[in-house]
């Protein structure tokens, strides 16, 4: 089965009824077009916390992701100190894999290069990889052509944990593509 009915009634994909914060995610986060250096970035980061996880973990623990990595300010998060992404390791709320602290700090470096002189340029470098007019795939991939070309040019940069994958992810929960089952509510809803 590819969706199932909500207690309100609504049919979502089979997975956003799952859990009260998947439930609310799905509903208003999943494929809503998302715009901004920050916002962007916050994304990309927790994506990369992600891999080799379940999405719902990352999400039980995003408010203490935003605390520790200081709302995902790309100035704040450029600024931590080795003290600081060592004393994250101790950090119980989130997810504690150095190397993935450790990247999401030299990322906001990288972002934040880009983006000194040129605010908007991650978000243009991310939406600028995006399918245009692409119908939903019977069968949802896990890498794309636009996904593979999104993570060369971010690694071509330094950046790091950002996978073909991994930007598949990002592209689905930043609204670059709409991978609603047809049959979803929310399906087409925001494009």
């Amino acid at each position: 089965m590819t969706v199932s009915i909500g207690a309100d009634g609504l049919t979502r994909c089979y997975w956003g009824s799952a859990d009260p914060e998947y439930l609310r995610y799905h509903d208003e986060e999943w494929g809503v077009p998302l715009h901004g250096d920050r916002q962007l970035f916050e994304k990309l980061s927790l994506e990369g916390f992600q891999a080799g996880l379940s999405w719902i973990t990352i999400l039980k623990r995003r408010p203490a992701f935003r605390e520790v990595f200081h709302g995902f300010e790309l100035a704040e998060v450029a600024a931590m100190t080795q003290a600081e992404a060592d004393s994250l390791m101790e950090d119980a709320r989130i997810i504690r894999n150095r190397a993935k602290i450790e990247a999401t700090i030299s990322n906001a470096r990288i972002a934040l290069e880009l983006t000194r002189d040129s605010p908007g340029a991650l978000d243009s470098l991310l939406w600028g990889c995006a399918p245009v007019n692409r119908p939903r795939p019977a069968e949802i991939p896990a890498v794309t052509e636009e996904s593979t070309a999104m993570s060369t040019a971010l690694r071509k940069l330094g950046f790091r944990f950002v996978g073909p994958t991994t930007m598949y992810a990002l592209m689905q929960s930043s609204g670059m593509v709409d991978d609603h089952d047809p049959q979803c509510w929310r399906a087409g809803a925001v494009r």
